[in-house]
């Protein structure tokens, strides 16, 4: 395998393809000359660049035949359980997270993959009171299962890249703000707040006025996501990279919706452990190595990430119903 030496990505294969992220980075990426192939579960099928196969990804040899009819020359995965349903079913989601990723890996491996594989993480791979700034060198020790599962894939591509050549390369996402957080996300109440707004109801936040952590906007995900995986892997310095953009807490949310939606209802019932834990959570990251490595910077704050989000929900300017 290529490891960390220079490479042009023609092909890749973005497992979660149809889903929000996975189909926006397809949509990037595609735009720039690459040649894309989304897998993604039966169900799923939607209109978007390159070619589409479904399936499970637990099926190994599956993903076999995928490889072996595809050749992709890189490997984007961001097919995982999120972290609300991960806690309900460990055995599934043990499964779905790290075993296919170490299958994918193995898959890489013996495909000789000439490209990188990119990996989504979170940065719910860190314990609570971590530190605010989190520094870069903060040990991992997650308290949910889900950052558990995305420590040890973490730690199956370090030995890859070590041991196999694997041009592995991971990216630690903080709270994503989208317009299309799923309902089951109670971390995602921003998101939810602004849908509530343009829907004319009134929302409830799960947490005190003043909490929040640290943010980014789906657009500056989708950007790094497709920056690292084009990124010179001689400028790579860290197997994960950590990334912040900003921190705007409940309040900040409510006033923001409210200066351009006068209507807006909305009251506070924080549920105490969703609060606790959301406060444990840094409200900075630091960020230097993406910086550094691969010129990272983050195009919105989140002023501009919340006047995308009044465009993309249709909440006009001085609306006062």
């Amino acid at each position: 395998m290529a490891g960390r030496e220079e490479h042009d990505m023609k092909k890749v294969l973005i497992t979660g393809g149809n889903g929000n992220l996975g189909h926006l980075v397809a949509q990037r990426l595609a735009a720039g000359g690459v040649e894309i192939v989304r897998f993604d579960l039966p169900g799923t099928k939607k209109d978007g660049p390159g070619a589409e196969v479904t399936g499970d990804i637990r099926d190994a040899a599956l993903m076999r035949e995928v490889f072996d009819a595809h050749q992709p020359d890189a490997i984007i995965h961001l097919a995982s359980l999120l972290s609300g349903s991960s806690e309900a079913d460990l055995d599934a989601t043990w499964e779905i997270n790290a075993t296919t990723s170490f299958n994918l890996m193995r898959l890489a491996q013996d495909r000789q993959l000439p490209g990188p594989f990119v990996f989504a993480s979170t940065i719910g791979t860190y314990g609570p009171n971590a530190g605010d700034p989190l520094p870069e060198d903060t040990e991992q020790w997650p308290d949910g299962f889900y950052g558990a599962t995305k420590v040890a894939v973490e730690r199956m591509g370090v030995y890859f890249k070590a041991n196999h050549g694997l041009d592995f390369r991971c990216l630690r996402f903080p709270l994503v703000f989208s317009p299309f957080a799923p309902t089951s996300a109670v971390t995602a109440y921003p998101s939810h707040a602004f849908k509530a707004a343009a829907e004319g109801r009134p929302f409830t936040f799960p947490v005190s006025r003043d909490t929040g952590m640290s943010t980014m906007f789906l657009n500056d995900v989708v950007r790094s996501i497709a920056e690292i995986a084009l990124a010179d892997g001689y400028r790579l310095t860290m197997h994960a990279y950590n990334l912040h953009s900003f921190f705007a807490s409940a309040g900040d949310v409510e006033d923001a919706i409210k200066s351009r939606w006068q209507g807006f209802q909305c009251t506070y019932d924080p549920h105490p452990v969703l609060d606790a834990r959301m406060r444990e959570k840094p409200k900075v990251i630091i960020d230097e190595s993406a910086a550094r490595d691969w010129g990272w910077a983050p195009e919105y704050d989140f002023q501009k990430s919340a006047e995308a989000m009044f465009a993309l929900f249709g909440l006009s300017e001085g609306a006062s119903s």
